[in-house]
């Protein structure tokens, strides 16, 4: 039986499911609650409840006090649902109300996505999660004081694990240590969230996603939001690499067409190497900005968002400005790997 759910002082709506707390059905519908540890100990996601009742189960969460309990506190990320509630809770609406946190985590996982990309997936300690936003990026802290930046490539509301795809750089300091050094369990430090490369979710324009490489990362990480929270408009991923195998999500993208219901498509671009189809996508060839304005000539009514290395950045945000393409409508991400032939990140 689900349960509705009433936000104030927002006056926001959302159901929650049988045996699903609060906080996660928030995340899974796209509310941005305040959590921290998610299991009860922290006290992060404390709000009020203003009517209705919910259980915790045998006992109570460790991060809430019997007074607080008296005076109609509850912890999001433990309590279930009775009956229809009315809440209280501040909600996230930016960057800046999330805490940034500096913290050890393990290597959970390592996976070789393409011939030159790894997916790292990283664990935190059990009483820690790092609270995102859809396109942010965190830290890799390394000894000597130097630090390498990677987009989040997956959403907010599937946090259990933080997840990187590190492209292989020649001479790069902390790549070639993912490539040929890291083993599972490996500890590592990171700093985040960060970063302001964020959904417009107030906009009801169709949205443009264009990223290059290991660009497409936190694009997945936005487009994984916005499958969860549902498409109601189109979304159209265009991805550039250089050959098909650049294109290391195969599954995913079948998927994503599955689940968008009509409002999603997708076109691989291919630079080097023509093909007709990409992982069952119709392909297109050349560059990346090219691709994008054969198919929308007038991107007016569009947003875009960008990811990818600086020159493709530079040479699509010239050519999509001269396609109509408003300031205030164009959200990117540029980035370039460091290189730094020295020590291996431990």
């Amino acid at each position: 039986m689900a349960f509705h759910v009433t936000v104030r002082p927002a006056n926001h709506e959302f159901t929650v499911e049988d045996d699903e707390t609060v906080l996660e059905a928030a995340l899974r519908q796209g509310f941005a609650f305040p959590y921290g540890c998610r299991n009860g100990a922290c006290g992060s996601c404390k709000g009020r409840i203003l009517s209705g009742e919910i259980s915790y189960g045998p006992k109570r969460p460790p991060g809430l006090t019997e007074e607080n309990e008296a005076a109609g506190f509850a912890l999001f990320c433990q309590a279930v649902p009775v009956d229809d509630l009315e809440i209280e809770v501040r909600e996230i609406g930016a960057a800046r109300d999330i805490v940034i946190k500096t913290l050890p985590c393990r290597v959970a996982s390592r996976t070789l996505l393409a011939p030159d990309v790894v997916e790292l997936r990283l664990q935190l300690p059990a009483t820690e999660r790092l609270q995102f936003l859809a396109g942010q990026y965190l830290d890799i802290l390394l000894k000597g004081g130097d630090r390498r930046s990677y987009s989040l490539a997956n959403a907010p509301h599937d946090d259990k694990q933080l997840v990187l795809h590190i492209k292989k750089v020649p001479g790069g300091r902390f790549s070639d240590a993912a490539f040929h050094e890291m083993k599972a369990k490996a500890l590592l430090r990171i700093e985040g969230p960060l970063g302001s490369f964020l959904l417009d979710e107030a906009s009801e324009r169709p949205r443009l996603f264009v990223g290059g490489g290991t660009g497409f990362a936190p694009l997945k990480g936005m487009l994984d939001h916005l499958m969860e929270t549902g498409l109601d408009r189109p979304h159209h991923l265009f991805w550039g690499a250089r050959d098909a195998a650049g294109i290391y999500a195969p599954e995913w993208l079948q998927e994503q067409a599955q689940r968008g219901a009509g409002h999603f498509q997708f076109t691989p671009v291919l630079s080097d190497v023509p093909a007709a189809e990409v992982a069952g996508f119709p392909a297109a060839s050349g560059w990346l900005h090219d691709a994008v304005l054969a198919v929308y000539p007038d991107l007016s009514h569009f947003d875009v968002y960008m990811a990818g290395p600086p020159p493709m950045i530079n040479a699509a945000r010239a050519a999509f400005l001269n396609a109509g393409l408003s300031e205030e409508q164009l959200f990117y991400d540029s980035f370039e790997p460091a290189v730094q032939p020295e020590a291996t990140a431990s």
